[in-house]
């Protein structure tokens, strides 16, 4: 396991404070506030802290209200909305100097058998034939950028099946794209630091899909500015975080300032495993 990764694991490890309280801490960003994944992640961390093991967590909805400061510490509470036959839902309020940054919602579920049936998968290039984060994103991007873009994604081996935003400045295209995802590392045998991964890395891509639509390189490269205001999660089926994941992500719609991303995670095997929709600000510097 690499050190990034492990340094993620730790973020992911959430100091228990209180009853039903938490405290975490954050990692450098490539823009200077919390990144809105590891938000997510954390707060689904400590509402799976208060759910028994054999319920696995199926959603998450969640709202991202006021910039993180990553310099401080940042405090999750808890709500025990509902413990049923079933269903367990919580509520989790994410609080920095005294006010909330982010609120999230989760529901777990009971393991039961039910109809089944999925869509299919799309075509996708093997990951193992795509480029590496540091090997792609040098020829795209300035040196300390693509420096800075690497070391803020070392804990996860992503790989863009097509060319990234910032690649083709000034060249709208279909508002689609695809990364293969994986932890850099083998990960331990607990469903909860699976769907966290999932949800940590969900929010690195999922908007480029607004900016091939207007030719946008992004916030890599200064053309558009903007932040996660929403973000959804439905997680169908098992899978593993440290095995390839296929994110296949588009956008239908922008408009009013703000863009509109949804995405589907395949297993490698062709299974559905998780689906995404995420709305934030995108804006044109004026």
């Amino acid at each position: 396991m690499n050190q990034a990764l492990e340094g993620l694991l730790d973020l992911l490890d959430l100091e228990h404070i209180e009853e039903d309280i938490f405290r975490g801490v954050s990692r450098p960003s490539i823009v200077p506030r919390v990144f809105g994944g590891q938000v997510a992640a954390q707060a689904l961390v400590a509402a799976g802290r208060t759910v028994p093991d054999e319920r696995p967590a199926h959603s998450l909805h969640a709202y991202f209200l006021r910039p993180g400061d990553p310099g401080a510490p940042i405090v999750y509470t808890v709500d025990r909305i509902r413990d049923g036959r079933s269903f367990t839902t919580r509520r989790v309020v994410a609080v920095q100097h005294g006010h909330p940054v982010s609120h999230l919602s989760a529901s777990f579920q009971t393991y039961e058998e039910g109809l089944e049936h999925q869509t299919g998968m799309p075509d996708a290039p093997d990951p193992e034939t795509l480029p590496t984060a540091a090997e792609m994103l040098p020829r795209h991007l300035p040196a300390r950028v693509a420096e800075r873009l690497v070391e803020a994604r070392a804990a996860v081996d992503l790989r863009y099946a097509d060319v990234p935003p910032w690649g083709t400045v000034g060249q709208p295209r279909e508002p689609r794209s695809q990364v293969w995802f994986r932890a850099d590392g083998k990960l331990a045998d607990d469903s909860l630091l699976h769907v966290c991964l999932a949800t940590y890395v969900s929010d690195m891509t999922l908007l480029d899909s607004v900016l091939l639509a207007h030719g946008r390189g992004g916030w890599a490269v200064g053309d558009v500015v903007g932040a996660s205001l929403d973000h959804a999660m439905w997680f169908h089926r098992p899978f593993r975080a440290d095995e390839w994941l296929l994110y296949d992500q588009e956008s239908p719609s922008s408009s009013g300032g703000r863009g509109l991303g949804q995405a589907r995670i395949w297993t490698q095997d062709g299974r559905l495993a998780v689906t995404v929709i995420q709305e934030g600000v995108v804006r044109v510097p004026r």
